[in-house]
């Protein structure tokens, strides 16, 4: 048996059999610097699993099963783009009278036909009532409730 052992141990099968166990140290050793660094990426505790890693393929595998789906860059501007829409969404706002969601710059609500601003005698603008003064054409706010045609129709008698 072991004359048949060997024969076949030839030098070139030593050869092949050393390139695969280099080969294979070298893809291990790989796979755990591809683990730290993509569990850096991922902004989770990248030593830890580092170590985690150094059992060979159940550790990399267990990184795989339990790495956090988003790389941290991801996440960043996952939260930038809810800040931003969440920024649009401030322009909008609600009916005082029946919460209907209202556009800033209506001045009636379209629901209940509330009179959410004023508008300018002179340049038409909406203006909030809170309002004394245009901030378009700067012209002072009649805070009697007059209309430009009520203005108008007084001027004319």
């Amino acid at each position: 048996m072991a004359e048949l052992i060997s024969q076949l141990w030839t030098p070139e099968l030593q050869m092949a059999f050393s390139v695969v166990l280099v080969c294979l140290v070298i893809l291990y050793v790989l796979s755990i610097i591809w683990v730290a660094r993509d569990a850096y990426m991922r902004g989770t505790m990248w030593y830890l699993w580092a170590i985690v890693a150094l059992v060979p393929l159940l550790g990399v595998i267990a990184y795989c099963l339990l790495r956090p789906p988003l790389l941290q860059i991801d996440r960043d501007e996952q939260e930038l783009e809810v800040a931003l829409k969440q920024r649009e969404l401030m322009k909008y706002g609600e009916c005082a009278a029946c919460g209907y969601p209202v556009e800033a710059d209506y001045v009636m609500c379209p629901n209940c036909h509330q009179r959410l601003k004023n508008l300018c005698s002179t340049c038409h603008h909406a203006l909030d009532p809170s309002w004394t003064v245009c901030p378009y054409c700067t012209t002072p706010v009649n805070r009697g409730g007059n209309t430009s045609r009520q203005q108008q129709r007084a001027a004319h008698q």
